[in-house]
């Protein structure tokens, strides 16, 4: 999978097309990211007592949903979207933007 937690990426599609966020959480089993502010749903939360004794959120809460990685960009150091290909530099594999000819990492 070409993007990485942390990386900053811009969603190309769906409800919340155009937004900007970085990536939490990369699934790589199912080929998903989760992406910090985009994609929000709105979930019940139970009172949870046990082990956790700090208080958490109930009620209404808003969660991240997961989206397909084909509906994600890696927006590069100067803020523009960008596909992503892998060169080889060094013996070392690093992610390149093929239209802005720059080097990722």
């Amino acid at each position: 999978m070409k993007v990485k937690k942390g990386d900053t990426v811009k969603v190309l599609s769906g409800n919340d097309r155009g937004k900007r966020g970085e990536v939490v959480k990369v699934l790589t089993k199912v080929n998903k990211v989760i992406v910090r502010g985009v994609n929000v749903a709105k979930k019940h939360a139970k009172a949870n007592k046990g082990q956790n004794l700090r208080a958490t959120q109930t009620g209404l809460v808003d969660v991240e949903m997961p989206l397909d990685v084909s509906n994600v960009a890696l927006v590069t150091s100067a803020g523009k979207a960008t596909r992503i290909n892998y060169i080889d530099e060094g013996g070392q594999r690093k992610r390149y933007s093929n239209k802005y000819e720059e080097v990722l990492d």
